[in-house]
């Protein structure tokens, strides 16, 4: 088993897909075919560019606050493509790839950052939360409904995501201690993408992987190159199929890095040097599959180009369908926590039209 050959605390990582593009475990290279890996290619690309477009976006006043996910594209689409779609996704606030692969339309995904309430209104073929800004809360979040699917009996699973600084909340470990207690088929992913806003990882633990916090609470953990696809995508195949049979959660740690900033409002020239992001560039997750992709003869730099280009059109089409949605009512920041708004709700937004009428006066 995967996860028996990988022990945690003996700090080895899983790896399919080496940095330099080459198989490095054979035994574990999907058998997609060249249309699945062209397809897979181009969400991985498509995340990619809506991830600048958006910071471009926000610059220019014309979107709030983003968190960008560049470099992180493999430790998300990775996993959801070892999911069905009637498993549950459970994102934290940095997934934008995890809700695109699982099936989330990019303008609905945008509308949530534009501060559009829509854009937490998914159709109902899309099987996942809205995003979950309150950091480690989505950990509980995905173990109730985890357990409500074990209940249910149904076969579905559910994955959630949480960063390395994360895992140092409180809900973290309530979440997984009472995931693991409950059996419940449950995936959790730790993307390390090494900080925790401006704290490096090594000031957040003590532990000398984040994986082997699994053993506290008697689950399986991995530690995972979270920039291999491939990789990514084994251990949380293996890790649906123990949930599916009723063995409980996993917990798996992505070795990534954020290439971009914590959010739209940070800095990240402040507290780490231009080297160590340089060095993570060469990991580069997209560089990676494309080299793959190239020694297979499915890809080059004209195919690379044109696909650049097309990606970029379908992304500005798609921020300008969010721009003519133009700005919520007042009742949409209200009406959908509850199934009927609560008194002290409906005492909040008789507020808030009273201070737009004043300021319109």
């Amino acid at each position: 088993m995967l996860f028996k050959k990988y022990d945690p605390l003996k700090k080895k990582v899983f790896r399919v897909l080496g940095q330099e593009g080459k198989i490095v475990n054979k035994d574990y290279e999907p058998a997609w075919s060249d249309e699945e890996l062209l397809a897979i290619y181009r969400q991985m690309a498509l995340g990619r560019i809506a991830d600048i477009k958006a910071i471009q976006f926000q610059r220019q006043g014309r979107m709030l606050t983003f968190v960008p996910n560049q470099g992180q594209e493999a430790a998300q689409i990775g996993p959801m493509l070892a999911l069905k779609k009637t498993d549950w996704l459970v994102p934290g606030f940095r997934e934008f790839n995890a809700l695109l692969a699982h099936g989330l339309d990019l303008e609905t995904a945008y509308l949530y950052w534009y501060g559009n309430e829509m854009g937490s209104k998914y159709p109902e073929n899309v099987r996942a939360l809205p995003v979950n800004i309150i950091i480690g809360t989505q950990i509980n979040h995905a173990v109730g409904l985890a357990y409500a699917r074990r209940l249910k009996n149904t076969d579905e699973v559910v994955i959630t995501f949480i960063g390395d600084g994360g895992t140092s909340h409180g809900e973290f470990h309530e979440g997984m201690n009472f995931g693991a207690v409950l059996d419940a088929p449950l995936i959790a992913v730790i993307q390390n993408n090494q900080w925790a806003i401006s704290t490096p990882r090594a000031k957040a633990t003590k532990s000398e992987t984040l994986a082997q916090k699994a053993i506290a609470y008697g689950i399986p953990g991995i530690q995972v190159d979270g920039n291999d696809l491939f990789a990514m995508h084994a251990a949380t195949k293996e890790a649906a199929e123990r949930a599916r049979r009723g063995e409980g959660p996993t917990l798996i740690e992505a070795l990534t890095y954020r290439l971009g900033a914590h959010t739209t409002s940070d800095n990240p020239d402040l507290y780490r040097s231009e080297e160590e992001t340089a060095e993570w560039l060469e990991r580069d997750p997209l560089k990676r599959f494309r080299i793959y992709l190239t020694e297979k003869g499915l890809w080059d730099d004209d195919r690379e180009e044109k696909l650049q280009a097309e990606l970029n059109d379908q992304v500005l089409e798609a921020f300008k369908k969010v721009e003519a949605r133009g700005a919520v009512a007042p009742e949409d920041i209200f009406r959908y926590t509850y199934e009927k708004m609560t008194p002290e709700l409906e005492k909040q937004l008789r507020s808030l039209r009273e201070y737009l009428a004043r300021e319109a006066q």
